[in-house]
């Protein structure tokens, strides 16, 4: 009976825990950063996009668009619902600038997604 009881209570415990990683996981923020091809996000060690031409070039040829803060973090945007969509619709129009993103993020391995909630250019 004893064993059944410690049982219960680790099951609640891990439940509890989950329950809460799932919230950290999942907060509203802002982000403030650059709309860039995934691609030269990561192999080109970029602070900054080349050009908004480039940025939309490599969007139009199926590259994912990611958001680069200035930290150096990169969001993956996507959608919340499954299947997923591409982002780049929502995107294209801010490529290659600076934009103001409000909206969900999820980390996961030390990825940061970022549902878009708002959007629009930074000044």
């Amino acid at each position: 009976m004893r064993q059944r009881k410690l049982i219960n209570l680790a099951l609640l415990l891990s439940l509890i825990m989950a329950a809460f990683a799932a919230e950290t996981t999942r907060k509203e923020v802002a982000v403030k950063g650059y709309v860039l091809d995934s691609a030269c996000a990561f192999t080109k060690g970029l602070k900054k996009p080349i050009s908004a031409e480039c940025a939309t070039a490599c969007a139009k040829a199926g590259s994912p668009l990611v958001i680069l803060t200035p930290s150096g973090t990169i969001y993956w945007p996507i959608a919340d619902s499954t299947p997923s969509s591409s982002q780049n619709d929502k995107l294209l129009p801010f490529a290659g600038k600076k934009v103001s993103i409000s909206g969900k993020v999820f980390e996961r391995g030390g990825s940061k997604a970022i549902v878009i909630s708002k959007i629009e250019p930074v000044q």
